[in-house]
């Protein structure tokens, strides 16, 4: 046990003895600040003031933030048995340490929230809520993809209901907000797949193998995009045409150049997710 540790501390030797920076990068930093600047971004687009768009910005922070602290806590064994190199799973901070972070970023989330408006608070702590869910049962279960669904459809809701008509977002952002934390939820667990399956997990692509993850994670986001260009009324714009095409070729190129480059479907998958959140911020002004 002590061989199959020792690359583990290695990869996470200069967080040792500092608690701080090991706590840091147990809440998934990456992903929390790409939200958290998206949500933002939005919010800027469909026309919030400065404030109305900090307020935002720190109750989607919180919530990202406890929800990456408690998935590394709930998982610290599981890491550590699959090999990864988690401060947590190294023993670079302990898991009770992460749950209070956890618990403390989800306190904060909830006043945070409802500042934006009771509506669109409910709204984006049910999105918590669910990637909660996630963390703690789904994930090991087919309806591993349902929390990122909902999680990320909740995102353009509570942009919209924070504003000043306190309106819910047309129900193409909605479904392409869906359709978007689907592919994200694929895409993110491509790399893990083999190890997940070591230690009993279970979601949609663990049971769709890593092959046939790769092949299907093109699909919701190319959804994604056909809502995003298709669903606004009126005549498709130019800037939605070109979006579709691109994401159709890249999607198809992707899925072609996969039977001989396995990362081919991902990168394509990047790719289109790119273009799906670029033109998402284009609509900004219409989906309030």
């Amino acid at each position: 046990m002590e061989t199959d540790r020792a690359p583990l501390a290695r990869q996470t030797s200069g967080l040792t003895g500092r608690p701080v920076l090991a706590l840091a990068a147990s809440c998934h930093p990456g992903p929390s600040a790409a939200v958290t600047v998206l949500v933002t971004v939005l919010a800027v687009a469909a026309g919030h003031s400065a404030g109305g768009c900090a307020w935002l910005a720190a109750a989607v922070l919180t919530g990202q933030l406890s929800v990456g602290w408690c998935n590394d806590a709930f998982d610290a064994r599981r890491d550590a048995a699959a090999g990864r190199p988690k401060p947590v799973a190294t023993g670079a901070v302990s898991p009770q340490t992460v749950w209070a972070a956890a618990h403390t970023a989800l306190a904060l989330c909830v006043p945070l929230s409802l500042m934006c408006g009771s509506l669109a608070g409910t709204v984006h702590l049910a999105g918590v809520g669910a990637a909660w869910a996630y963390n703690l049962r789904l994930k090991a279960t087919m309806w591993s993809w349902l929390p990122y669904a909902a999680g990320f459809a909740s995102l353009p809701a509570f942009v919209t209901l924070s504003s000043g008509a306190h309106s819910w977002p047309p129900w193409w952002v909605v479904v392409a907000g869906a359709l978007l934390g689907v592919g994200a939820h694929l895409a993110d667990t491509v790399p893990d797949i083999s190890s997940d399956l070591a230690v009993g997990v279970r979601g949609l692509p663990h049971r769709l193998g890593t092959s046939g993850t790769r092949r299907v994670l093109p699909v919701p986001l190319v959804a994604a995009t056909v809502a995003l260009a298709l669903g606004p009324p009126g005549p498709l714009p130019a800037a939605g045409a070109v979006a579709l095409t691109a994401a159709v070729a890249t999607a198809l190129a992707g899925a072609a150049l996969g039977r001989t480059h396995t990362k081919a479907p991902f990168a394509a998958a990047v790719a289109v997710a790119t273009v799906d959140v670029a033109l998402l911020l284009a609509q900004g002004s219409r989906i309030t």
